[in-house]
């Protein structure tokens, strides 16, 4: 955690570095923002750039229909959970981690039909944010989803270098070309 956080410290000196808090993510904080130097971004946050605007998510609070992981998440990001998992050991710690991302693998591959975000509430929070354009991760099944007219949802892929194929892809944003999809390393950086 120390050589990660010295690591986006280095980085955050030369470029922005933000970070939005996922569903893996719900013990760290301000601490942890303050320590490696990034931005904290609040989930959803809108943006705009070049005349449009958007909303970036992680996503998890719009997959409604995952009626387990929502009571999950709305107990795990309560401070008086959060305490208690923090008083236990470490090694507790990490065997309770390991077991919640085991049981996460294990619930996705039985699932018949995936997670999926909620098209109204999708909507409903581009218009409330005044909003053309949801981005978001936690499905991780790279995609571009017209929800209505002018109104579309962009699903950023998951990383793993050790996949075959290595899924890595990042989302540019440049006044020229507007979104584009690229493998990471991306040699037009």
């Amino acid at each position: 955690e120390a050589r990660c956080c010295a690591r986006m410290r280095a980085i955050a000196r030369h470029k922005a570095l933000f970070f939005m808090q996922g569903n893996r993510d719900f013990l760290t904080g301000p601490t942890f923002a303050e320590r490696s130097g990034c931005t904290w971004l609040s989930d959803p946050t809108a943006f705009e750039f070049a005349g449009q605007r958007y909303l970036l998510s992680h996503g998890d609070a719009l997959c409604l229909d995952d009626t387990d992981y929502q009571r999950f998440r709305a107990m795990a990001r309560t401070t008086a959970w959060q305490e208690a998992f923090l008083r236990q050991p470490i090694e507790t710690r990490r065997a309770q981690a390991r077991g919640m991302r085991d049981q996460s693998h294990s619930h996705q591959r039985a699932a018949m039909v995936y997670a999926e975000l909620d098209r109204q509430a999708s909507l409903d929070w581009l218009q409330s944010a005044r909003a053309t354009t949801l981005i978001h991760g936690h499905t991780h099944r790279p995609a571009d989803h017209e929800l209505a007219a002018g109104m579309r949802r962009i699903v950023l892929s998951d990383w793993d270098l050790d996949a075959t194929p290595a899924r890595a892809q990042v989302l540019r944003l440049d006044r020229a070309h507007g979104l584009q999809r690229r493998p990471w390393p991306d040699s037009a950086a």
